[in-house]
């Protein structure tokens, strides 16, 4: 109408967007990532530290999360908790899932 400026008409609907099954693929492919990358380690760690805390045994060398290193002395099965001698005099309470690592025999002495 006017003379600079031109009128604006409303385009036509176009062709209506399919996306209901590739979203599904994309979910299934984000949810095998998840499981493959995130979830799968994570359960073989925690299945590793189970049984590595379920075979403790007196006489074993062991790792604690706090970076001691001891020697089993008592392991007490219905409190979950074991004794770890550092040294001839010194000896700590810790929780069997505070050990991270049993050290192969000997391994107190080359320290």
């Amino acid at each position: 109408m006017s003379l600079f400026i031109s009128n604006a008409y409303a385009q036509s609907a176009g062709a209506p967007q399919g996306g209901g099954m590739e979203m599904i693929i994309m979910l299934a492919v984000f949810g095998l990532i998840f499981y493959f990358l995130l979830y799968r380690p994570q359960a073989k760690r925690v299945k590793e530290h189970k049984n590595l805390v379920s075979s403790l045994s007196k006489g074993d060398e062991v790792l604690t999360q706090g970076g001691l290193v001891g020697k089993i002395t008592k392991v007490s099965e219905e409190k979950d908790f074991i004794e770890v001698a550092l040294n001839e005099s010194n000896n700590i309470v810790v929780q069997k899932s505070s050990v991270t690592a049993v050290l192969p025999k000997g391994t107190m002495k080359s320290l």
